[in-house]
């Protein structure tokens, strides 16, 4: 089992910058893709970026691109997720999940944004952007 723990939310006002974390235990070597979804009062979960560890293949929602950056640190069993030039429409509750497996650059590439697959899921930090 596979415990998740994100941190790194916080209240920034729009045109501002965040860095999340998502620190993986037990640590495992294992393949895996490590993606970040976000859902906001009302909305459905959502996917913003995706990684697979084999390759370092990312993966990004449309709404996202150019201004988050996902990374891993895979000696500390970390995932991180650059937020800048953050808007209001940013605002939600942000997870992080791991897929763990030998097909998992092929999960990360075909449907790493996607919410149905992933095995292990955090509980979630907060991100409110303020205009």
């Amino acid at each position: 089992q596979v415990r998740l723990v994100e941190s790194g939310g916080d209240s920034v006002q729009a045109g501002g910058s965040l860095r999340l974390s998502c620190a993986a235990s037990p640590y495992t070597d294992s393949r895996k893709c490590m993606a970040w979804f976000r859902q906001a009062p009302g909305k459905e979960r959502e996917g913003v970026a995706a990684i697979f560890n084999g390759f370092g293949s990312t993966f990004y929602a449309d709404s996202v691109k150019g201004r988050f950056t996902i990374s891993q640190n895979s000696a500390k069993n970390t995932v991180y997720l650059q937020m800048n030039s953050l808007k209001p429409e940013d605002t939600a509750m942000y997870y992080c999940a791991f897929e763990v497996g030998l097909n998992s650059g092929d999960f990360c590439r075909t449907r790493g944004l996607w919410t149905t697959g992933y095995d292990y899921w955090g509980q979630g930090t907060q991100v409110t952007v303020s205009s």
